[in-house]
This record gives structure tokens, sequence and C-alpha cells, in this order.
């Protein structure tokens, strides 16, 4: 009996700006973190070859989240991130356990092989998307504020004028305006 293939639809829009999660196979690493180094090199590599604006992007131990737009006439995402990953990926060895379906594909199971896309579709949207992206690290509890992770664009976009650095408050400050 042939097994199904699972249909992804992705949604694919020429100039487009577009939400994604991408994640590392392994839930409980720390190497995005550990060796951003590597990741940044990796994500300048694909954006000179094939350009597009970081609208925002914040790196977590196992995971990134980015907003991107594209060029205008360019609709290919998937492809940048198969690149970057593949680029960060080609600075280890493959992880111990892989999957008859990773050794196949010769992928060294470092990262999860799908990733999440939304397109931002309005202005508002794309502030939903930004917010989520720069808040995430105090979601998760790595860190008290905003302002204190490393790993993102708000920096940039402090710097810019276009985020107070005390924006965003505290998890608890979050949590208790919900509340209300």
């Amino acid at each position: 009996m042939e097994k199904a293939m699972s249909q992804y639809r992705r949604n694919y829009v020429r100039g487009g700006t577009f939400f994604f999660t991408v994640k590392l196979a392994d839930p409980k690493s720390r190497l995005l973190v550990e060796r951003i180094d590597l990741l940044r090199e990796a994500y300048a590599y694909v954006q000179k070859r094939y350009p597009f604006e970081t609208v925002a992007v914040c790196v977590l131990p196992n995971h990134i989240h980015a907003v991107w737009t594209l060029p205008d006439g360019d609709d290919d995402y998937s492809l940048r991130w198969k690149l970057l990953k593949r680029r960060f990926s080609d600075y280890f060895p493959h992880a111990d356990s892989r999957s008859p379906s990773q050794l196949k594909r010769h992928e060294k199971g470092i990262w999860q092989r799908r990733f999440y896309e939304h397109t931002v579709f309005d202005d508002a949207d794309l502030r939903r998307c930004v917010d989520y992206v720069y808040f995430n690290p105090v979601k998760h509890k790595l860190t008290a504020n905003v302002r204190d992770w490393p790993f993102s664009s708000f920096h940039r976009d402090v710097a810019r004028g276009l985020f107070p650095a005390d924006w965003g408050g505290t998890y608890e400050s979050a949590v208790m305006n919900l509340g209300e």
C-alpha cells in the first residue's frame, strides 16, 4: 500500500512579506545561539546571493522567527531557507540519530525539514508579526525584557527610532495586561 504524501501549501507572493518560524530538529538544542557566528555567516551568505529585506528577526536557542520582504518579482523564500539551513549545517557533523528519510535525502538531521510560513496581508498584520518576533524571548522566559535579548533585530529598530528601548515590558506585565 502506498503511503500518502502530505500536501503542504505555500503561499508564494512575488515581492511579498512573510513571517517564518524555522526550528532545529532537537527542541532542547541551544545550537543557534551557541554558534550565532555561523548562523550570521550563513544568513549573510544567502542574503547576498538572493536578496531580501529583514523586517525583523530573532534567534532563540532552537528556532528562528523572521519577517522578510522579498524583491519585486521574486517569491522564492523556500530556496532562501533551504540554502541558509544547508550553509549552517555544513559546519557540523551529521546528527547521531537520523531517520531513514534523512539518510536517504543526505540530511544532517540538524533542522526540522519544514518551516512555518504566514503571508503578511496588511500593516496591522505586519505589526502583530514583528511584535511577536521581538517579544518571543520574553515569552519563552529567556530574558526579562525584550531589550536584554542580544540575538534580535530589535536593537536595530530601536536605533532607527521605530521602538522605544523599553518596549514590550516584562512577561509579568504582558500577562497582567492580557487579564485586564
